[in-house]
């Protein structure tokens, strides 16, 4: 009975959210400390597409849901560049591509490993230092760099905005986020293509898919509070 609760009110939560996107927006289910049978019951509702913080716990997930085949999954948490072998065995997207050093390194290992794994360049529009990312400037000065990277799929830009930032000023600054990723789509690069927003979280994904966000990260909205 338990179970059939669970099935109930994860997919009565992701119907409802489905309603309020349109279909061109990808709804990545986050699951960082999120149950297997939570995950289940999220893919019997639909759900294709998980998205996890950590290497090693989305490698243990993996495993108990090898039953799964057809499920992506996109690593949105801050990568280590020794993790960056396991994270491209593990993960078809990375949304967290986060430095020139990073991006160079995971190059370097799809080339290695024959992979080409699909990733946004996230981007850090506003100073906070709880946040990893490319500053404006850092990044448009190293697109030429990042344009030589021949395995990794660059196909957007991800951000998250600081803690406690109004409403109106979230909404601006996801508008200035698709804005940056026009700007770079119009200089023409040979590789770096800019068909993905990654940007919009529980609270804030309305407003992110107002802005143009092709894809939204959400966890509690799906699966309610943890712990």
């Amino acid at each position: 009975m338990i179970g059939s609760h669970l099935d109930e009110a994860i997919a009565s939560r992701i119907a409802l959210v489905r309603q309020q996107l349109p279909e061109s927006v990808r709804l990545i289910a986050v699951t960082k400390q999120v149950s297997i049978d939570a995950m289940r019951s999220a893919y019997a509702a639909g759900i294709r597409d998980f998205g996890e913080s950590r290497v090693q716990e989305a490698e243990a997930k993996q495993l108990q849901l090898q039953d799964l085949p057809d499920i992506t999954w996109h690593l949105i948490g801050h990568l280590q560049s020794n993790k960056a072998k396991k994270a491209l065995a593990h993960f078809q997207w990375i949304h967290s591509l986060d430095s020139l050093k990073l991006a160079q390194e995971l190059d370097a290992k799809a080339g290695a490993l024959l992979q080409q794994p699909q990733v946004c360049l996230q981007v850090k529009l506003l100073p906070d230092p709880n946040k990893y990312g490319w500053t404006v400037p850092q990044l448009i000065a190293d697109l030429s760099e990042l344009d030589r990277c021949q395995n990794i799929q660059i196909l957007g830009l991800m951000t998250i905005p600081p803690l406690d930032l109004p409403q109106a000023e979230i909404l601006a600054l996801f508008h200035s986020t698709r804005e940056l990723a026009e700007k770079i789509q119009g200089q023409n690069w040979s590789r770096i293509q800019m068909q993905h927003l990654s940007m919009g979280m529980s609270d804030d994904y309305l407003l992110a898919v107002q802005a143009g966000a092709t894809m939204v990260r959400l966890g509690r909205t799906l699966f309610g509070e943890r712990g």
